[in-house]
């Protein structure tokens, strides 16, 4: 088994993009959903519910990052420094201190959105702990849905589109790591990974929403129901979640590459609860 693409996502949301090697962290793959798009009132804004956000693009370069739109153009945002204004913000049930973006970034947006947000950065990689009842006191995460790092499989998908009428790209589910692999769930019996010079724990299967109903590119729902309603079927816990790929957290910092072989070093039965 081996990474046959990593990607990472800098503005929670936003379109991915695709890496030939990454950094990890505590926090996981470097520059990872560490900004967020929030409203007036400090809470976290999501593709689930402003399909516009499919249509901003996101690059990093030195500076920070460049927001670009077919209609508005692009902006470079600064990374905001040390003694730069601070705002709470939420995420799901967090609520943490992040830095706020200048001014551009908020008019941008803005214009995008149609009514007033906000682009903030997550400086301090201790701000948010993970869910304690799955991670350790200290793991924490960047404004990622849950945990650092999410790992799925090309077996896995291949199981799920064999159910569907028109299969459904591994964008959906917007892993960073994506593993070649020849059994479908094999991953959720899966504890201690070796990948590359880096160990990884598998802490969580990750449920599915409906996130993953819409098109990646549009951000246009292409049936309220697929791939949800298949997935189900095929892989759903005993408590009714329904699941594709599993969350993972870095033990200690590394680098993983594409190519990078998978090493199990710990296995137990199927995690899905």
């Amino acid at each position: 088994m081996k990474i046959v693409e990593l990607l990472h996502y800098p503005v929670k949301s936003l379109p991915g993009t695709s890496l030939a090697q990454a950094n990890v962290d505590g926090l996981g793959l470097a520059g990872d959903r560490r900004w967020m798009v929030v409203d007036e009132t400090g809470m976290f804004l999501t593709f689930r519910d402003y399909s516009v956000m499919a249509s901003i693009a996101v690059a990093i370069n030195e500076a920070g990052i460049v927001l670009s739109h077919a209609v508005f153009g692009s902006v470079q945002i600064r990374t905001p420094g040390r003694g730069t204004p601070e705002a709470s913000v939420t995420v799901w049930k967090d609520t943490v201190l992040a830095r706020v973006a200048d001014d551009a970034a908020h008019v941008f947006l803005s214009r995008i959105f149609g009514k007033p947000v906000r682009l903030v950065y997550m400086d301090d990689p201790k701000a948010r702990r993970v869910d304690q009842d799955f991670g350790r006191s200290d793991d924490h995460t960047s404004f990622a849905d849950a945990f650092s790092v999410l790992l799925t499989t090309t077996a896995s998908l291949a199981s799920l589109n064999r159910q569907l009428a028109s299969p459904v790209e591994m964008r959906r589910f917007r892993p960073n790591i994506v593993v070649e692999a020849q059994t479908p769930w094999v991953e959720d019996t899966w504890r201690l990974v070796r990948i590359g010079n880096m160990q990884l724990r598998v802490v969580k299967s990750c449920t599915r929403c409906v996130m993953t109903t819409r098109d990646p590119d549009t951000g246009n729902q292409t049936d309220p129901q697929e791939p949800l309603r298949s997935l189900a079927k095929i892989h759903r816990s005993p408590k009714g979640k329904i699941s594709f790929g599993q969350n993972l957290m870095p033990v200690g910092v590394g680098a993983l590459h594409l190519g990078d072989e998978i090493e199990v070093l710990e296995s137990g039965p199927s995690n899905l609860i």
